[in-house]
């Protein structure tokens, strides 16, 4: 029985290798899967969850933020005054404008747990459109049901 074995002495060639080395892919599979496997369930968006409360810190202000709150009847207010839907986006246009340095004014919306979602995402629309980007969602904090 011969085998065929590289030798040093011949004609200088070695014989082609006829296996391959498959410890390094099935290293590169388990990682991928272990990744796959982690992130595959925070993919999801199915979770229910209560927005109004919040366990987060309080932000750190340079300049005193607008606030733009909704009541449970959907009335709006701008800071302390009343605005009424078709006034608000000349006012917040008019906010914009005041404060163009920079990035622009934080604005805190506070609404209403009751409220639709609709409505306050009009709010968001109109803020938006006037060019007010950085909004910030006020929440109850300590996460439970303080506010009922």
């Amino acid at each position: 029985m011969a085998m065929n074995l590289p030798s040093s002495r011949g004609r200088g060639r070695r014989a082609p290798m006829a296996d391959i080395n498959v410890t390094p892919l099935v290293d590169v599979m388990l990682v991928l899967l272990i990744i796959f496997m982690v992130t595959a369930p925070l993919l999801t968006a199915g979770v229910p969850v209560n927005l109004p409360d919040a366990r987060a810190k309080a932000l750190d202000q340079e300049q005193k933020p607008v606030e733009v709150s909704l009541d449970e009847t959907g009335r709006i207010f701008i800071d302390k005054d009343e605005i009424g839907e078709d006034a608000l986006p000349v006012r917040l246009a008019a906010i914009a404008a005041s404060r163009a340095v920079g990035q622009g004014p934080q604005i805190f919306l506070r609404a209403d747990r009751k409220l639709d979602y609709g409505r306050v995402m009009r709010v968001m629309g109109e803020l938006n459109r006037a060019g007010l980007n950085r909004v910030a969602l006020v929440t109850v904090e300590g996460g439970g049901d303080a506010a009922q």
